[in-house]
């Protein structure tokens, strides 16, 4: 999902000078006079990863014979809730079974970055990833667990502070094999303090 086209500033512009007037404020009143413009940088820089393919950080892979778990785990990230444009932030914790490639570290924190800059809900955010991983750097196994606080349930609605989504999907090996599961989430979660 990549779209070539630019952000259009300005037609964001108009429509954050829209809804200023459509909640009763003045859009010309000097402490809103720059937000239409902050806006429309703030979404180009939030929707980034639309004009963006998270593959191109899959394609340098090195030939190694390592085949055991690689775990990046505490990988931070924002994202936008695509239900009410507002933010959800936390940890995504990636984990794979090589078949003869490793990535660099840096790819998998540069892939959810990406795939996190888009109107998204987590759900669909942690199969991609994962989705991802497993078709085009062909690992045995992947395993991604992705933690988050969303303001749309936190700020707004039922105002639940302090509450965490955690979604997770296993592919492969940490799917089928009940063992290889145990191990990836123990590497996540076992150093956390009870």
């Amino acid at each position: 999902m990549s779209h070539a086209h630019p952000v259009d500033h300005a037609r964001i512009e108009r429509a954050v000078r829209e809804i200023l007037v459509a909640v009763g404020e003045d859009p010309d009143r000097e402490g809103l006079l720059e937000t239409p413009a902050r806006v429309a940088r703030m979404y180009a820089e939030m929707f980034g990863g639309l004009r963006q393919d998270p593959k191109q950080h899959l394609r340098k892979a090195f030939t190694e014979k390592y085949d055991e778990i690689v775990l990046v785990r505490d990988i931070a990230f924002n994202s936008m809730c695509e239900h009410h444009l507002l933010p959800f932030m936390g940890q995504a914790h990636i984990g794979y079974l090589p078949d003869g490639k490793v990535l660099g570290l840096s790819k998998l924190a540069r892939v959810v970055e990406v795939v996190s800059h888009r109107p998204q809900v987590q759900e669909r955010m942690t199969e991609e990833i994962a989705d991802l991983l497993e078709k085009d750097l062909g690992a045995k196994g992947v395993a991604v667990v992705v933690e988050a606080t969303h303001t749309c349930m936190t700020i707004r609605g039922v105002r639940k502070p302090g509450s965490l989504c955690v979604t997770s999907a296993m592919k492969g090996l940490f799917r089928s094999n009940v063992s290889s599961r145990a191990e990836v989430l123990s590497l996540i979660y076992g150093h956390r303090p009870a």
